[in-house]
């Protein structure tokens, strides 16, 4: 028997896949009335923001330190300020832990609901109420950080050897001594993983929460824009990808070391 004898192609689905997906980009070019044409048109524009972009002002370098040097401060605090948050609320989310399937689900209902508000919503209505700064930075890097690890930290709670917590619970121990001294001795390793990886997100995030008033060097970038002085504005982002590139390389490093 050759190859082509055992091989089916359905050629009949492909088409009908390839026909759906037309017609959904077809209607969606339609519904939002997407005009390529002006785009097109207006395409020498990217050539113009370009050549503005082409010459960084390397002398601003020095009165970007100090915001970068706030940027890094909010993304470690609300670091350590959410994961710290989220350990008793991953606990508490899982059944391994509580062995109560209804106070797991209003936490893990609660948990979801904290990770539906996107970074840039949360951070405008922080500003509103409690002003423009670092401060509001940090809470909203923290309300963050505690949506993500919170879930990866009871998912890994999940995973864990039954064993430890059989034998803790054989000579009598609460739920609050299984949790101490046999769920969190497996997870530690894990928990201090996703910190360090929450915190190359929040790196990340941090300059952009700036940019609606939550400090650090996206005040910076915001006013560059503002004053349309591109120069500053590509100097930012070089220094930005170079600060990302760096923390992204170490916290790698780290986690390796961790496995």
């Amino acid at each position: 028997m050759k190859i082509k004898d055992t091989v089916h192609f359905q050629w009949y689905k492909t088409l009908f896949v390839a026909a759906l997906l037309a017609l959904c980009l077809f209607g969606s070019i339609r519904y939002t009335q997407a005009d390529f044409g002006q785009l097109a048109g207006n395409i020498s524009q990217v050539s113009v923001f370009l050549r503005k972009l082409a010459n960084p002002d390397f002398g601003y370098l020095g009165r970007l330190i100090d915001p970068m040097i706030k940027t890094l401060k909010m993304s470690a605090l609300g670091t350590v300020l959410g994961v710290l948050l989220a350990i008793p609320f991953a606990f508490l989310a899982t059944t391994v832990v509580t062995d109560n399937p209804v106070v797991t689900h209003i936490f893990r209902f609660f948990l979801n609901i904290i990770r539906t508000i996107p970074n840039l919503l949360l951070a405008a209505l922080l500003v509103a109420v409690i002003g423009i700064g670092e401060a509001t930075g940090v809470i909203t890097i923290a309300i963050f950080t505690f949506g993500v690890t919170s879930q990866l930290i009871f998912e890994t709670i999940e995973t864990i050897d039954m064993s430890p917590l059989e034998s803790a619970m054989a000579v009598g121990a609460n739920k609050l001594k299984i949790a101490v001294w046999a769920v969190w001795p497996q997870i530690a390793a894990s928990v201090l993983s996703y910190a360090f990886y929450a915190f190359e997100l929040n790196v990340r995030a941090s300059t952009v929460l700036g940019y609606v008033g939550a400090g650090g060097i996206g005040v910076k970038l915001n006013e560059a824009l503002g004053l349309f002085r591109y120069e500053r504005v590509f100097m930012i982002i070089l220094f930005i990808f170079a600060v990302v590139v760096i923390v992204d390389a170490v916290s790698e490093a780290i986690r390796r070391r961790l496995r």
